[in-house]
């Protein structure tokens, strides 16, 4: 029996895009930049217009704990993939400064620092944490039912609470009271 075609709901579509920023240019883009600068690190430094340094070593290992830290919040809940986007984020956010002050102060227009890499060092963390911002439910208006229900729950649980409060003051307070009148 043939279905028709069921609706896109909106948080699986928010869910694949994370997925796939994470995936792609997190994950294997990490693991791309980790080799060229550990491997390749003069033909890197070349495209950067930079002089080869040990520096790259540790530029490239950071990108490979990003690309691990990507590929795991992936596939993982809300948490995860916010601590990999902070990371990621500081991260790239920092290469890209550097990258615009390399251009301001020497003019160094070179593919890989003034190209396509520098746009994404700005533009993916830009794009993780809006959609990490639309996934979430706290920026959502609340439906008046829902508002209406938890108005109800708040005085249930105020008036729990007082007779709590009561049952307590007569179960071990009063009876105390009432032994010292007593004697």
């Amino acid at each position: 029996m043939w279905r028709g075609p069921r609706p896109i709901n909106r948080s699986f579509v928010i869910d694949r895009l994370l997925r796939y920023l994470f995936i792609f240019p997190l994950g294997l883009q990490g693991l791309w930049a980790f080799v060229g600068h550990t491997v390749f690190s003069e033909d890197a430094a070349r495209e950067i217009g930079w002089a080869d340094t040990p520096f790259q070593y540790e530029v490239g290992v950071a990108n490979l704990g990003l690309a691990f830290a990507s590929l795991y919040a992936a596939f993982r809940g809300f948490e995860a993939r916010m601590a990999a986007a902070l990371a990621a984020g500081c991260f790239l956010a920092g290469a890209g400064i550097i990258h615009i002050r390399d251009i301001a102060l020497t003019g160094n227009l070179a593919p890989g620092n003034a190209g396509a890499i520098m746009i994404t060092d700005f533009l993916t963390p830009i794009a993780v944490f809006v959609l990490l911002f639309l996934s979430t439910e706290a920026w959502r208006p609340k439906s008046p039912a829902t508002l209406a229900l938890e108005a109800e729950l708040k005085v249930a649980r105020s008036r729990r609470s007082r007779q709590g409060l009561s049952a307590a003051l007569h179960k071990f307070i009063l009876p105390v009271r009432r032994a010292r009148f007593r004697r």
